[in-house]
C-alpha cells in the first residue's frame, strides 16, 4: 500500500482523513513511503479533519487545529466513560487507554488502539455496540458532535466539525472542487464518521477492505498515465 501511495501521489494531490492522531499518520503511513519529492502533494487531516498539516520542505506544519476546550474534553471523558459501563461495553483488558485526549477529538477505543486487527473486528462485528454508544453519549451532548468511527471506536468533536468540515476547508485551502475530489471510506453509512462527506456532493466509493482501496487506487494511477 505504502508504494501504490507514492505511485499515486507520483501522479496526483492525494489527502489521508481520518480519526488517528497525526502521530498516527507519522508512524502509520509516512515513515514507510517511498523516498521521493512528491510529499508537497500530500495533505494530511488526522483526528477527522479537525486538524490539517502540509510538508513545507523540511517538516508537517500545521494548518490549523480546532482544539477543544477543556471544559468539552471533561464532558466527553466522563459521558464516554459512564455511558460505556452502563452499556457494558467497558472491557477490563485492553491494548492501551480506552480514553484518548487528541486535542481536537476525544477517542473511545474499546479494545485500546493498539488492538489486534482481528480482536476489533471481532468485538462489534454488527456495529450495534458502537451505535448504541453512540447515541447515549450524543444525547448526553447535544453542544458536541458524536460519531462513530472505525471498527471499536467512538470520535467526539466540536458540533459541526467533522469530516465534512475538513473536506470543505481542503477544498476553500487548495482550490479543488468538490467535483475533482473522490473520497474513499469505510464507514459511508448514517452512523458512520465518512458520512457527513456524503452531503457535500463528493463523489465517493465504499470499501470494506484495504484490498479494495489498493485496487481504486491501481485503477487512479493506471488512468493518469494513459
Amino acid at each position: 500500500m505504502a508504494t501504490l501511495l507514492g505511485e499515486l501521489l507520483a501522479v496526483t494531490e492525494v489527502c489521508i482523513i481520518s480519526g488517528g492522531r497525526f502521530e498516527q499518520f507519522r508512524d502509520q503511513v509516512l515513515t514507510h513511503l517511498p523516498a521521493g519529492d512528491a510529499l508537497h502533494r500530500l495533505h494530511l487531516m488526522p483526528t477527522c479533519g479537525t486538524q490539517y498539516f502540509r510538508w513545507d520542505g523540511a517538516a508537517w506544519a500545521q494548518q490549523y487545529a480546532e482544539n477543544l476546550t477543556d471544559v468539552e474534553k471533561a464532558a466527553a471523558l466522563q459521558a464516554l466513560e459512564e455511558e460505556a459501563r452502563r452499556l457494558g461495553v467497558w472491557e477490563s483488558e485492553t491494548w492501551g487507554p480506552i480514553l484518548e485526549d487528541r486535542g481536537s477529538q476525544i477517542t473511545f477505543s474499546a479494545l485500546g488502539q493498539a488492538a489486534p486487527v482481528e480482536a476489533k473486528k471481532a468485538w462489534d462485528p454488527s456495529g450495534t455496540k458502537k451505535n448504541t454508544l453512540r447515541a447515549a453519549v450524543q444525547a448526553r451532548l447535544p453542544e458536541l458532535e458524536v460519531r462513530s468511527g472505525g471498527s471499536t471506536s467512538v470520535d467526539i468533536t466540536r458540533r459541526g466539525i467533522d469530516k465534512a468540515y475538513g473536506m470543505a476547508r481542503l477544498a476553500e485551502l487548495t482550490g479543488i472542487p468538490f467535483t475533482g475530489m473522490l473520497f474513499i471510506g469505510d464507514r459511508l453509512d448514517p452512523d458512520g464518521n465518512d458520512f457527513p462527506v456524503v452531503a457535500l456532493g463528493i463523489p465517493t466509493r465504499s470499501v470494506a477492505a484495504w484490498q479494495q482501496t489498493a485496487e481504486l487506487i491501481e485503477d487512479i494511477v493506471a488512468s493518469a498515465r494513459r
